[in-house]
């Protein structure tokens, strides 16, 4: 019996504000929504649809700074000068949308409209997740986020990484990092790439998850998260190779949905507690790219 990789939790990056720059954390609290303020604010244009970097690549240059309690935030870029706002819970209210579904959000007023629209130089204004939001997420285990694209959680591994960049380079692009991503939890110590698509239950630090679904990368993926700028057809052309999903697109990564809240630290052991295989015929397509046989379960004979 060949035991377990210990795996652990390499990092931990919350993105307040949707669409602009996470922060790494060495310690964060997993709330049934993701990491406490996960995407709990938005940028929308004059009409309430979000802002994505698929259409405003520069918002990766927007750095926000957010008080434990999340009663202050501040927002920053090369440029121009920061702000630093008090956060409103309650007050007027926004409708808005995200990936054409409505929903609402709490306007944060207009010190922080001005600053949004001058640095995004486009009509902007900036809304928080009511205290009222009951979003109902979908995917094998049910779960709610804020204004996240789908989950509470995204989890990527090292491994899956180290095999992207491996494709990426023997086409001639340069490695991509994680950050491209936008993950939330990334693991050391699989051994095998892609191990989180198999994941179906597990307890990371204090805290559990449970699997929802694949996640389906978009052209977010080609931004360079420290300038702004799209870079080319990478990391999109690579996984196109091994990567494609049945029901369309190509997959990186695992959305989680939060089964028990937690307190969740870099170092923390993550401990798979059931597994299955992968979905949407990645498996298939996993082992092909690899020239291998069927990969083993960690923790059973290899």
């Amino acid at each position: 019996m060949t035991a377990a990789p210990l795996a652990r939790v390499h990092a931990l990056t919350v993105h307040p504000v949707k669409g602009c720059a996470g922060l790494t954390l060495a310690t964060a609290r997993l709330t049934p929504a993701g990491i406490a303020h996960d995407r709990e604010f938005m940028v929308v244009d004059d009409a309430g649809t979000f802002r994505s970097q698929r259409k405003d690549p520069r918002m990766a240059r927007i750095v926000p700074g957010l008080s434990s309690d999340g009663s202050r935030l501040s927002l920053s870029i090369d440029g121009h000068t920061p702000v630093e706002l008090e956060t409103v819970v309650e007050g007027p209210r926004l409708d808005v949308t995200m990936h054409g579904k409505p929903f609402q959000g709490v306007d944060q007023g207009d010190e922080a409209a001005a600053w949004l629209t001058e640095a995004l130089e486009t009509p902007s204004r900036l809304v928080r997740v009511p205290s009222d939001h009951r979003r109902v997420t979908g995917g094998l285990i049910a779960g709610t986020a804020g204004f996240a694209d789908g989950h509470a959680a995204l989890m990527t591994s090292l491994s899956s990484l180290d095999l992207l960049n491996e494709r990426v380079l023997a086409s001639g692009g340069s490695p991509v990092p994680m950050e491209r991503f936008r993950p939330n939890i990334v693991v050391s110590g699989w051994d095998d790439p892609h191990t989180e698509d198999r994941v179906r239950s597990v307890r990371v630090g204090g805290a559990e998850l449970g699997y929802a679904k694949v996640c389906v990368r978009c052209a977010v993926t080609t931004v360079d998260q420290t300038t702004g700028v799209r870079s080319g057809p990478e990391p999109l052309r690579a996984l196109a190779g091994y990567r494609r999903v049945d029901t369309g697109g190509v997959a990186f990564g695992s959305k989680f949905a939060v089964t028990a809240p937690g307190t969740v630290s870099v170092g923390d052991p993550v401990e798979v507690t059931a597994w299955d295989d992968p979905e949407e015929g990645l498996g298939e397509r996993l082992l092909a790219a690899l020239g291998r046989g069927p990969l083993p379960t960690p923790g059973r004979p290899r």
